[in-house]
């Protein structure tokens, strides 16, 4: 891993989060995307969207976050990705960007817009690697797929739905 200030940053924060204080996590990461700017570095923008979006119950506060993380992703090369982590690779981060999405839309009772993005979460997923990570990732995708079929909208507990990149 290469020494990254704004990402060693970005941890911290969503460390801060998950030890049980998301609303200080939450005004640091606001602070660390004010600075990096909707045009700054993709990968910074991705993961920071990417976990920012965790630390919201509001379904729709998450959604806005999550499409911002896709969106980053769209952006980023698999140079850069493996500039931060020699293991990384950008495609690895779709099938988790969908999940989140279709779990957002799942919990707002969007169905539609749900099935969509699980669907492209389970075909992505295929090339995840078979390790505790590509594990939880497809996991949590039958477990929201289910959701999803069963039209259940009930929000879920975090770490049942995998709010992890591969960044971890």
């Amino acid at each position: 891993m290469t020494d990254d200030a704004t990402m060693t940053a970005i941890i911290a924060a969503v460390t801060e989060g998950r030890s049980g204080n998301p609303v200080d996590a939450r005004r640091t990461l606001l602070d660390l995307w004010n600075r990096i700017g909707s045009n700054g570095d993709a990968l910074h923008r991705c993961t920071l969207a990417h976990y920012l979006a965790d630390l919201y119950d509001d379904p729709a506060q998450s959604l806005a976050w999550d499409i911002r993380s896709l969106d980053a992703a769209d952006a980023l090369t698999d140079s850069r990705v493996r500039h931060h982590h020699a293991t990384l690779y950008v495609a690895g981060f779709y099938p988790s960007l969908h999940l989140n999405l279709a779990d957002d839309y799942r919990r707002l009772s969007s169905f539609e817009a749900a099935e969509d993005h699980i669907a492209a979460a389970k075909k992505l997923a295929k090339d995840l690697p078979d390790d505790s990570y590509g594990t939880g990732i497809r996991d949590a995708i039958a477990e929201i797929g289910q959701a999803i079929a069963g039209r259940d909208s009930r929000p879920r507990k975090q770490e049942e739905v995998s709010g992890s990149t591969q960044t971890d």
